[in-house]
């Protein structure tokens, strides 16, 4: 049976639950209360496991804080031996419109801090990513506090509709491949 790494990025704590940064926890929360899995408390991560249409999932949300989410991923990429063309990164990109999505099979980290440190840790960019966009609408040094806040009234109507098509994206990765994936959902 395949076995697949999907690690959604965001940091821990009440104080980020719903903040822009933390989109990759929410989507992986989004499929746990969907698909009915739970994670639990583990080395370097929340965990979960769940079997989808024959493929193995192995969900984790990094419990590192954002800029060394890499631990993690090299940890339970080790420890499930999981092949890297096997992972999946769900993480915010604040360089693409709220509501937007990209799936790309590499790439850099584009300023993306958790990014750099998977780069870092696991000495390549040849691992899958999928960028939820959370849209750039802040002032010229504001960049901090637009990802750590919270999403306006208007975005958090759209939210679940946007994270179950996020969780589809990941789904899909998952049965039907990347390719597949990128050319039905990528926009």
């Amino acid at each position: 049976m395949a076995k697949f790494l999907i690690v959604g990025l965001g940091n821990i704590g009440p104080e980020y639950a719903l903040t822009r940064h933390n989109a990759g926890f929410m989507v992986l929360d989004r499929m746990a209360a969907q698909h009915g899995f739970t994670f639990t408390m583990n080395r370097l991560a929340y965990t979960a496991k769940w079997q989808h249409k024959g493929k193995q999932l192995f969900l984790i949300k990094p419990t590192t804080f954002m800029n060394l989410s890499g631990r993690a991923v090299q940890y339970y990429m080790k420890q499930e031996n999981i092949p890297i063309e096997n992972i999946l990164i769900v993480t915010d990109d604040k360089d693409l419109p709220f509501g937007k999505l990209r799936l790309k099979p590499k790439g850099s980290p584009g300023g993306h801090n958790g990014l750099r440190n998977i780069d870092e840790v696991l000495s390549t960019q040849e691992y899958a990513r999928l960028r939820v966009g959370i849209g750039s609408n802040f002032q010229k040094g504001r960049q901090v506090d637009f990802v750590l806040g919270q999403f306006p009234e208007d975005e958090l109507i759209q939210l679940p509709d946007y994270l179950d098509r996020i969780a589809d994206v990941t789904l899909a990765f998952c049965t039907m491949g990347i390719q597949f994936a990128m050319n039905n959902y990528n926009q």
